[in-house]
């Protein structure tokens, strides 16, 4: 594995530049309850100022249906893909993206939105398509992990605009080193980058913004500042006592 460079160079003109809700007037009821709308009918926005964005966020706080929304919002598939792929196994799909106000700057020459959680079917419609741009192996014969890898490595150009939606939960601690280290090619091939994650190691990347989207609204922090890098830590310095106080019958 490659070693980073931090002396990367950052694009300077973003392909997007701010986020923002223009209205919640006729959004599905239940998006009314997520923090992050809430805090976005509120006036709240996301500002892009680096080339890599985390969001980041306890579970129920609509990361993954902000992340969905925005990706429909530029044009992408909603499980997906680059903005060819035209697919769709979801039951449902939020309309999120209705009221969301993208501000754009200038248009990438690649882009793709790539979410583990729906992960199986862009590898099927991948199959499908022919695997050619996928290093000419069909993406199901490799493990998850080496497969989510595999596809970002050959398919992300670079000067593109990437999303991913929680990339660790296809990846063991090791591949997501891997992953920065192709994170780090991106920046350097002036990509912009915006990351949905729980992940307390990629949050790392130096320079990256990082947006935390929880219960008291959106705000701005360092990764040493998120519960997950805080909670990690105190785990890993610890283990036994955090055990002791999780498990330990009080009586």
């Amino acid at each position: 594995m490659s070693r980073l460079n931090l002396g990367v160079t950052e694009i300077k003109e973003f392909f997007i530049k701010k986020l923002a809700l223009s209205s919640t007037l006729g959004l599905d009821e239940y998006l009314l309850e997520l923090p992050v709308v809430k805090a976005l009918a509120r006036g709240a926005t996301i500002d892009f100022q680096q080339s890599v964005t985390f969001l980041v966020g306890e579970n129920g706080t609509g990361k993954s249906t902000l992340m969905e929304a925005l990706a429909i919002a530029l044009g992408f598939n909603e499980e997906g893909g680059s903005k060819n792929f035209r697919f769709s196994a979801a039951a449902t799909v939020s309309n999120l993206s209705d009221q969301l106000v993208v501000s754009k700057f200038i248009l990438p020459d690649d882009g793709f939105f790539l979410r583990a959680e729906s992960f199986y079917n862009l590898a099927t419609k991948v199959d499908e398509l022919g695997v050619s741009g996928y290093g000419n192996r069909s993406l199901h014969n490799q493990s998850h992990g080496e497969s989510f890898l595999t596809l970002v490595e050959e398919r992300f150009r670079g000067n593109g605009l990437y999303l991913l939606d929680e990339p660790e939960a296809a990846l063991s601690p090791m591949r997501i080193l891997s992953l920065m280290v192709q994170l780090d090619r991106l920046v350097k091939a002036k990509s912009q980058v915006i990351i949905a994650t729980h992940s307390p190691i990629l949050m790392t990347y130096p320079g990256a913004t990082i947006y935390s989207l929880d219960y008291d609204g959106i705000k701005k922090v360092n990764y040493q500042e998120t519960e997950h890098f805080k909670l990690t830590k105190e785990f890993l310095n610890e283990p036994s006592r955090m055990l002791h106080y999780l498990l330990d019958d009080p009586e």
